[in-house]
Formats: C-alpha cells, sequence, structure tokens
C-alpha cells in the first residue's frame, strides 16, 4: 500500500488519533509494537493558529515513530489552510482532516462529522488543503450523517477527486457515535467501486487478530486502523501482524508483562508531561491494562486517585505480586513474541 511515495507494505495497521490517548507515552509502546502508521492527537485548527500551547505541543514527533500523520479538525476553511501550513512545519509524512469525530461540541460546529451535514463546504475545505499541503493529505470520515444518509460512496469518489492520497472509513454514522456495531459493508463497498483507486483504511470495531484477518479477506480493504481497543493493548498490533503471516495466535500477556508495559508507558508520560498531567492522562490506560482482574476495585481505585508518582508505581509492584502469572513467562519478554 502505498501514501503518495510513502510505501507502507503489505496490509499496514493504523493507530487512530485519539484526544488525550495518542500522546508520545502511548505511541512510543504502539511502535514497539509495530504499528505502521501513527498519528498525533486530533488537533484544532483554531488552537493551532492561535499558537495554543496544548495544540503546539501535539506537533511533537519523534525520528523513532515514522511514517507519522498529523489529524486536523476545523470548519473554518481559511483557518485549516493555515493550520496545515503550520503543521506541515513539524515535517509530519501526511496530513490528514478529520471528517470523523461525533463529539458534539466539535460536530455540532460543523468541524469534524459535522462536516457530514455540509458536503459542498466539506469538498470546498478539502480542495483548499490539497493545494496547500506539500505532502500527502488524506482523510478520516464516516458512512454518513445517519441511516437515511449514508453518503459514504459518492463523497469517497468526491474527495479522490480532489486529490486526497488515501481514505480512512469508520463504519458507523454520526448519529451512532461509538454504539451499535460498525458496518463494514459499506467500507466494502467503497473498496470495490470501480472509480477508485486510492487507499481505503476500514475502521472500528476490530479488536482482535480474527477480526482484522476477515476486515482484509472479506472486505478487502488496503489497511486497518485501531483506536480504542488498542488502549491498553498496545501488543495488539503484533498479534495481529502475527496472525497476518502464520494464522497462529499469540498468547495474551502476562499480568507481570503487562506492568512492565504500563510501569513503560508511565515513565514515558512522566517524561513528556509537565506536573500531574502525566498521572492524570495515563489513567485511562492503567484502567485498561488490568481490566478483567478479578476482586481489583480497590487496587484499581487506588491507582485512579492516587498523584504520588512513587505510590503508584508501587501500587503496579502489588499488582504483579498479587496476581502474578498464570503460565510462565516466555523467554526474552513479550517484546520478542
Amino acid at each position: 500500500m502505498h501514501i503518495g511515495d510513502l510505501d507502507l507494505g503489505d496490509r499496514p495497521l493504523f493507530l487512530a488519533p485519539m484526544e488525550d490517548i495518542t500522546d508520545p507515552s502511548f505511541r512510543y509502546l504502539c511502535k514497539k509494537f509495530e504499528a505502521d502508521v501513527m498519528y498525533t492527537e486530533f488537533i484544532s485548527s483554531d488552537g493551532l493558529i492561535r499558537d495554543g500551547a496544548k495544540s503546539l505541543k501535539k506537533l511533537d514527533i519523534f525520528d523513532y515513530e515514522r511514517p507519522m500523520g498529523i489529524q486536523l479538525y476545523g470548519h473554518i476553511v481559511e483557518s485549516m489552510v493555515e493550520a496545515t501550513h503550520r503543521a506541515v512545519a513539524a515535517k509530519p509524512e501526511i496530513i490528514d482532516i478529520n471528517y470523523g469525530c461525533p463529539v458534539r461540541k466539535i460536530a455540532n460546529r460543523g468541524a469534524g462529522a459535522g462536516m457530514l451535514a455540509n458536503i459542498p463546504l466539506m469538498m470546498e475545505m478539502t480542495k483548499a488543503i490539497v493545494e496547500a499541503s506539500p505532502i500527502p493529505v488524506t482523510v478520516k470520515t464516516r458512512l454518513g450523517w445517519d441511516n437515511e444518509s449514508k453518503i459514504i460512496v459518492e463523497v469517497a469518489e468526491q474527495l479522490q477527486d480532489l486529490g486526497i492520497r488515501a481514505l480512512t472509513i469508520h463504519g458507523r454514522t454520526r448519529a451512532q457515535m461509538y454504539k451499535g456495531t460498525a458496518d463494514w459493508t459499506l467500507i466494502g463497498e467503497v473498496k470495490n467501486n470501480p472509480r477508485m483507486h486510492i487507499p481505503i483504511i476500514g475502521n472500528g470495531d476490530i479488536t482482535n487478530p480474527a477480526e482484522a484477518r476477515e476486515a482484509f479477506d472479506r472486505y478487502g480493504v488496503d489497511g486497518i486502523m485501531i483506536g480504542r481497543a488498542a488502549v491498553g493493548k498496545p501488543w495488539l498490533f503484533k498479534h495481529i501482524k502475527h496472525h497476518l503471516t502464520t494464522g497462529e495466535l499469540l498468547p495474551e500477556p502476562t499480568v507481570s508483562e503487562k506492568v512492565d508495559m504500563a510501569r513503560m508507558q508511565f515513565e514515558k508520560s512522566l517524561e513528556f508531561k509537565e506536573g500531574a498531567v502525566g498521572i492524570y492522562e495515563m489513567r485511562r490506560h492503567f484502567s485498561n491494562y488490568f481490566k478483567g482482574l478479578p476482586h481489583f476495585k480497590e487496587m484499581r481505585l487506588k491507582l485512579l486517585t492516587s498523584l504520588d508518582v512513587d505510590e503508584i508505581f508501587g501500587l503496579l509492584e502489588q499488582i504483579r505480586e498479587k496476581y502474578g502469572s498464570d503460565r510462565p513467562e516466555v523467554s526474552g519478554g513479550f517484546w520478542d513474541r
């Protein structure tokens, strides 16, 4: 699969851009587990052109993460074009336009998935950004605004004709938010449309290697983007790749190995974030790393409320000691599987 001159190999896996989640600490783990393409957290065009500190910080890219994309959202064409110039200066490999975020405060302003209610503006904005960017521009969007307006087949053709180099489709409408089941049949319809020649990346409800294989085999997508399913499970990328290559399923990491991953991500979070932000933004990850452990409520509460770094590291070691492993460690550890 190629995005412009960028060769991503066969059946690449993408880490979706997610606010307060796909920060450098999480990306560090996902890259170690072989995510092919990653994105910064999505960035408000208004925040970026106003030199907002939080928006500017999101532009940080490290060489070991490449290839990297920066995803922008907004509802004003001129602001998005200016933000594109600033994002390009950060030297990513891809500029991605967010036409898919369903969150009310974004969509109701006409940004993100709100663009699905104003297709002429979507096309005007896309054309302007493609013309402004010297690097490949891609788009992420949804099937449509609601069940009565699943217009993705037509929209995909129009976006392609404006010069985008790849299209990611989340298999839900804006009205669905993240509820219900992703509809991959329409993603497959876009991919198999004889008019389409750019890569199509499918997104939605890929939570394990078997589902990834079915998405590639049944719907013919060029790549898969994984979002929420990777939170607390950064090893998912490597497990999918192993299954696609060998047909085998790797065992889930032991509790001790999950502690190692959580510790590593927490260390990186403290390194990249100022003050208590590195603690606050790890809490969702901690909760997912250890989801399903029996009788975990009390320890989970401590882990998600403590503001003491040493105490948090101590709690992680207590989890290791209490829950240990139900099978022996594999020689070389989880990185080498």
